[in-house]
């Protein structure tokens, strides 16, 4: 197998093993804000691009990893040279002689990723129609649009009492992968505010460090050609803001906390190069 190819089909694999544990779901571009009010009353949005890993043409891809390429061949002294027909013709025949071990591997990994997307078929036609409504049939997704390769452009609202704890994206049948943003509940009506969605760290969002894995593949000159098949994918590129009728006790923000008649305001712009993932502790008027 050749070095071009060898990088594409390496890749391919790092993100099907990345969406077959759940962290296949990542932000595009985006606007995010939560508002903390005294008493625990909060309100939660989303307005953007949510990228779905298993919809997008990178999930296609596998299939063209899977066709023939002849393995290069080697003189005495290790230089490559060409292969003469009857080697050509040897592994062939042990790529044909594999034909049913990849059918039934592929059948497997498209079945768990059905299992992986609430039971929805990655590979049916109508795959992102149904997507769009399951996710139209939970309360709080006000919109969800279709821009293809993956992409849905959503508004997604929440509001409440933080009786208990909160995280976004939560969907019906899909396995508790990546969390954009989650609130924790402590004691003494202080709150705990992460969004690990909302960064490149890999252990904070593994899907977005992937991504600009394969960004990074796609300008590489030994690539050659075989760049032109790795589809754009979409860049996280956002704007979280915590508003909060409390005291701001930590936070990891550049600039600090900003004064409004809203609350104190903290900001943070994020994008694919984003390290560390936004955190707040915030003690909540009483």
């Amino acid at each position: 197998m050749n070095a071009a190819l060898r990088i594409r089909t390496t890749a391919i694999l790092a993100a099907f093993a990345l969406a077959l544990t759940g962290c296949f779901v990542s932000p595009g571009k985006f606007t995010s804000e939560l508002v903390l009010e005294e008493g625990g009353a909060f309100s939660f949005t989303y307005d953007g691009e949510i990228f779905f890993l298993g919809l997008s043409d990178l999930a296609q891809m596998e299939a063209a990893a899977e066709e023939f390429e002849a393995d290069e061949c080697y003189t005495d002294n290790y230089d490559v040279r060409d292969c003469t027909e009857t080697e050509l013709a040897e592994q062939r025949a042990e790529w044909d002689a594999g034909a049913q071990e990849r059918i039934a591997k592929a059948q497997k990994e498209a079945e768990d990723m059905a299992k992986m997307m609430g039971g929805i078929d990655p590979t049916d036609p109508e795959a992102g129609e149904k997507l769009r409504e399951l996710l139209l049939r939970h309360k709080g997704w006000e919109r969800v649009e279709i821009k293809g390769n993956g992409v849905f452009d959503v508004r997604y609202v929440a509001s409440g009492n933080l009786s208990h704890d909160f995280s976004f994206p939560v969907i019906e049948g899909f396995p508790a992968g990546t969390t954009f943003v989650e609130v924790i509940l402590r004691d003494e009506n202080t709150v705990r505010v992460n969004a690990p969605g909302y960064s490149a760290q890999e252990d904070a969002n593994p899907m977005s460090a992937m991504m600009g894995g394969m960004m990074g593949l796609a300008s590489l000159g030994s690539l050659g050609e075989n760049a032109n098949n790795i589809p754009n994918m979409p860049s996280m590129e956002g704007t979280f803001t915590i508003v909060a009728n409390g005291a701001i006790r930590a936070n990891n923000t550049d600039e600090g906390s900003t004064t409004s008649p809203r609350g104190e305001v903290l900001t943070w712009e994020v994008d694919g190069s984003t390290q560390n993932a936004p955190t707040a502790l915030i003690k909540l008027a009483d």
